[in-house]
């Protein structure tokens, strides 16, 4: 049995202790694929709220004026930072007996504001005790070069990741979900981020409207090609409010079976080079917004126990 090079234990070999991430959902942070200056709606898929449990559920939602260099809530967001990081690190403290922490910036684009205002907030960040580096996700189309190259900067004292949403290499997959972006606009910034000594973590969705198996394995390869040092692996799954949930709905859109996804990552990881780490191997949640597929809400560590098998199957320890 082959043992898979996991972000735990690329990590855990690095600084001889246990590391976590802290997720940030900080209000105020949009994309561009919402807001207008690329599209409106964003993804077909996307109800961000899902992927960020630490993001607030109010009426009150703000979001950045992208036309000023100033940010005027900016001292509600380092209280909502300041929260965030002591409770997440208390919590993971107690719980899984972490000893040192990397700070990730996950709900929406992070990279999507004034300069000003994401040094202060990443910067802030690094402040706190046993904090090593931060994660920031991101889109290819929402990074400026002063932005990468300040991270490059932090880069020669802390961990620095930025996260990428690939998808899917196929420009006609990333029109069908109103991506908004082309697939050289993900290789050009995985390349240019690569070039100043950033760690790359690209994204990948396996179950993408029209997509075939071999058009997945397809993406997880080019992307490997492409220079990621990281990967995370998801399944499309509908929820509610989006405009996926309109096609499901209507019949126009059929969910990966939990077969097929098992099938498609195992082959995935199967083909990928050893030095590229693994960060996650599904996604999904476990309220009543999820409309399908069902064993998207089995809880994350049952579907782990059928990803577990799926890889022993095929030679790996999770």
């Amino acid at each position: 049995m082959k043992q898979l090079n996991t972000f735990g234990r690329y990590l855990k070999k690095k600084y001889k202790v246990k590391v976590s991430k802290i997720p940030l959902g900080i209000s105020g942070f949009t994309c561009p694929n919402i807001d207008g200056k690329v599209a409106r709606g964003g993804c077909t898929f996307c109800q961000n709220d899902s992927f960020s449990p630490n993001l607030e559920h109010n009426k009150g939602k703000f979001f950045l004026n992208l036309d000023s260099p100033s940010n005027p809530l900016l001292a509600k967001q380092l209280a909502q930072l300041d929260h965030q990081i002591k409770t997440t690190q208390k919590y993971q403290r107690q719980n899984y007996g972490t000893q040192k922490f990397i700070v990730y910036f996950q709900a929406f684009t992070n990279t999507y504001a004034p300069f000003e205002t994401l040094k202060t907030l990443y910067d802030k960040a690094l402040t706190y005790p046993d904090v090593v580096g931060l994660s920031i996700g991101t889109r290819s189309d929402s990074v400026t070069d002063e932005t990468l190259e300040y991270l490059a900067l932090l880069s020669q004292k802390y961990e620095i990741w930025i996260e990428y949403g690939i998808q899917s290499i196929y420009d006609e997959t990333l029109q069908k979900i109103n991506r908004g972006h082309d697939a050289k606009s993900v290789e050009t910034m995985i390349a240019k981020t690569k070039a100043l000594g950033l760690n790359v973590c690209g994204h990948l969705i396996f179950g993408l409207p029209g997509e075939t198996q071999e058009m997945m394995l397809q993406s997880a390869k080019t992307s490997y090609e492409w220079g990621i040092d990281s990967v995370k692996y998801h399944p499309l799954y509908v929820v509610k409010n989006t405009l996926l949930a309109n096609d499901y709905l209507l019949g126009k859109f059929e969910p990966i079976s939990r077969q097929l996804y098992l099938d498609t990552l195992t082959k995935a990881i199967q083909m990928k080079p050893d030095t590229i780490s693994i960060q996650r191997v599904t996604a999904g949640i476990d309220d009543d917004t999820l409309l399908a597929p069902q064993w998207c809400g089995l809880g994350r560590n049952a579907m782990q126990i059928y990803i577990y098998e799926a890889l022993k199957e095929v030679g790996f320890v999770y």
